[in-house]
């Protein structure tokens, strides 16, 4: 399937690439649209990176957009441990290097744990929240997946080999094969060898409990249910018991846990009515 006209030009505007520097770590970040314009902030899921927003910040129009590397993905730097709420900070520190005053953060799946944080630490940083398929994560995490997914990663001699090879997590039936071939592209970096995934396996494990955080949210909060994604319709009327004065609760239909790879346009639909309904402080 060839990328169709609206991808190729959302790819054409291309972010500027910053960084800022958060408890002695680097974190890198993508900004589109000019300063003085509503702010958003876009937090990706575990093992993902900025790049997977680069065809949906773009559409976000009329908003200056920020797209971050959490800690131990993308080009941001490692850390010996990782904590949400530090992760939270750096999505704080990016909105502020940004210039973005008190934005949007919106979060999928683990990023949606961070947005969550945010959204009950720093409240009075951000103006509202949307967490995209972000499960309660009750259980903890099975030991033997665990050693399996830490383990270190594996290098490929040609990053063509790589790309055949990615894989999303959770896996995932339906994708976009040119929103698959873009975002596995941006998830690799080079070492000797060859080519490898650009995450720290060790990140795996970190723990965050929404049912923990919920009640304390400060801010407007809007849950977005992928149809086929971790999050249950009684999961999601239970989300919004826990938040006070309730959360809006809006399913993307026909969509897997990674809205983004398959249902772009549906995510972006959404997003703008959010931001449209409920924007930012200016």
């Amino acid at each position: 399937m060839s990328a169709p006209p609206w991808f190729t030009q959302a790819l054409a505007q291309r972010p500027e690439h910053r960084d800022v520097v958060v408890a002695g770590a680097r974190v890198a970040y993508r900004v589109w649209g000019p300063v003085g314009a509503p702010g958003v902030v876009l937090v990706h899921g575990g093992a993902a990176h900025s790049g997977w927003w680069d065809h949906v910040a773009p559409l976000l129009t009329g908003h200056r957009v920020v797209a971050l590397d959490l800690t131990g993905h993308g080009d941001s730097d490692r850390r010996d441990s990782y904590d949400p709420h530090l992760w939270a900070r750096e999505v704080v520190a990016a909105a502020a290097a940004a210039e973005l005053d008190r934005p949007v953060v919106v979060g999928h799946s683990m990023g949606g744990w961070v947005a969550v944080t945010v959204a009950a630490v720093h409240a009075a940083d951000v103006s509202s929240a949307v967490v995209v398929d972000s499960p309660l994560n009750d259980q903890p995490p099975d030991e033997q997946r665990l050693r399996e997914r830490r383990r270190p990663h594996r290098a490929y001699p040609t990053a063509e080999e790589a790309v055949a090879r990615f894989r999303t997590l959770p896996p995932q039936d339906v994708v976009l094969p040119f929103v698959r071939d873009h975002v596995a592209r941006g998830s690799l970096r080079a070492v000797e060898g060859g080519w490898t995934w650009a995450f720290d396996p060790d990140f795996f494990g970190t723990r965050l409990r929404l049912r923990d955080l919920l009640p304390g949210v400060g801010t407007p909060l809007t849950l977005l249910r992928c149809e086929h994604g971790l999050v249950s319709a009684a999961m999601a009327v239970e989300m919004a018991g826990l938040v006070r004065g309730g959360m809006p609760v809006v399913e993307l239909p026909d969509a897997g846990h990674h809205p983004m790879l398959d249902q772009p346009l549906a995510l972006v639909a959404v997003l703008r009515t959010l931001l449209a309904l409920r924007g930012p402080s200016r």
